[in-house]
């Protein structure tokens, strides 16, 4: 049986948990030999079916971990205590997962971890960007300036992927749309049509008879399609989670036409953004480098961040290194880290190139936007007048035959 509990050390401090025993007495027995006074005892009742929480609404989302960071910073501004700020969090979370984490979190970092080590006891949660400034705020006395800047820069990520959803949002619509539209068409109207035209005996138009033809080759065997490209995406799917696979499909992302370019300023945006957070929380250009390159979220970019994370610690410049890769990095993203390095103010350039790309990627989505509808709605139109022309044309055709 489970127990959850809630204690003191002799030295006072307040310990909260949950404890394995066979029975109340056990279990209170188990407290007590490991020095704790116990103050509340309860075994934990097992949920009925019905009261267990679905699992997709426990995952704990992008969401969750802003408004965690925002809060920690906000209490720890004020002074609190970490174990106790993330008491007073834990409380609050109705994410029964979430909360037994934080909890198991505040134990750790009272039997003496600190805070970015206990933190990275849950990696699927806290990435190494995130741990890497708490440890950075820890090392700098400025535990609640890390948790300041963290709740910042995860804000500014939400916020450009609630954007890019918005921005894709009515163009899924009417992708959506067509497809239900194509397939009762298959189903449902197509079938009537062949009966009807069947009955008259006459030579269809080409264009009618390739439309029914293909129709009735997808009603008969599209579970076999449907299969095959499930197969195919499949094993896409399981390829690019090799390494080969990745650095072939980032390649590939970086060509594409429309998409490349966007593409490019989200990693340029992001990456300028983590190295800026990384260099005004303290930690070391190279450290800051590689923490920042294993976010950016490409591995070519990852690469070239590398070498230059390398050809720092050489002593050479990171503007030198970028300039070799006028691709990937621009000639004005290079002169603008040239111009912070000269000046020693490279942390507030990357920001101003930060806010910079970040326009730019705004503007770019817009603009993809604007171009996708058209295109849409056009390609919605062509599929209402093929259907349209397979109907009319034989009845042209019998009319005046």
């Amino acid at each position: 049986m489970k127990f959850n509990y809630q204690a003191r050390t002799r030295e006072g401090t307040l310990k909260i948990g949950q404890v394995e025993a066979s029975s109340h007495e056990a279990a209170l027995d188990v407290l007590q030999k490991a020095g704790l006074y116990v103050t509340f005892l309860q075994e934990e009742k097992k949920k009925s079916f019905w009261e267990k929480e679905i699992k997709i609404f426990q995952k704990i989302g992008r969401r969750d971990l802003v408004l965690l960071t925002r809060q920690l910073a906000i209490l720890l501004f004020s002074q609190t205590p970490p174990v106790e700020a993330l008491h007073t969090l834990a409380s609050q979370i109705e994410k029964e997962d979430f909360k037994q984490k934080i909890l198991k979190i505040a134990s750790e970092i009272e039997s003496g971890k600190s805070f970015s080590a206990a933190l990275a006891s849950f990696p699927k949660i806290f990435s190494n960007f995130y741990i890497s400034v708490v440890k950075s705020g820890e090392l700098s006395g400025n535990l609640p300036g890390a948790f300041s800047t963290l709740a910042d820069y995860l804000e500014r990520e939400s916020e450009i992927i609630g954007k890019a959803k918005s921005a894709l949002f009515y163009p899924s619509i009417i992708l959506v749309t067509m497809i239900i539209m194509l397939t009762l068409m298959l189903f449902f109207v197509f079938p009537e049509l062949e009966k009807v035209f069947a009955e008259t005996g006459r030579e269809l138009p080409a264009l009618t008879n390739a439309v029914l033809k293909t129709a009735a080759f997808l009603r008969q065997f599209g579970w076999i399609v449907i299969l095959g490209l499930l197969a195919f995406l499949f094993l896409g799917w399981r390829y690019l989670q090799t390494s080969e696979g990745r650095i072939v499909s980032d390649r590939a992302l970086l060509n594409l036409p429309i998409v490349s370019g966007i593409l490019k300023k989200i990693y340029l945006s992001r990456f300028s953004h983590n190295l800026c957070t990384l260099i005004t929380s303290g930690l070391p250009i190279a450290l800051a480098l590689e923490i920042s390159g294993q976010v950016v979220g490409n591995s070519v970019y990852w690469n070239i961040i590398l070498r230059t994370r390398d050809a720092v610690r050489r002593g050479e410049s990171i503007s030198a290194t970028l300039r070799r890769y006028p691709k990937e990095f621009p000639p004005i993203f290079s002169q603008m880290i040239f111009v912070g390095e000269r000046t020693g103010r490279l942390d507030e350039t990357l920001g101003r190139i930060s806010d910079f790309y970040k326009k730019e990627v705004d503007l770019a989505l817009d603009r993809l936007v604007s171009t996708l509808e058209p295109i849409l709605i056009v390609v919605l139109g062509l599929a209402v007048v093929l259907v349209v022309l397979t109907v009319l044309l034989p009845i042209y055709q019998f009319g005046f035959g």
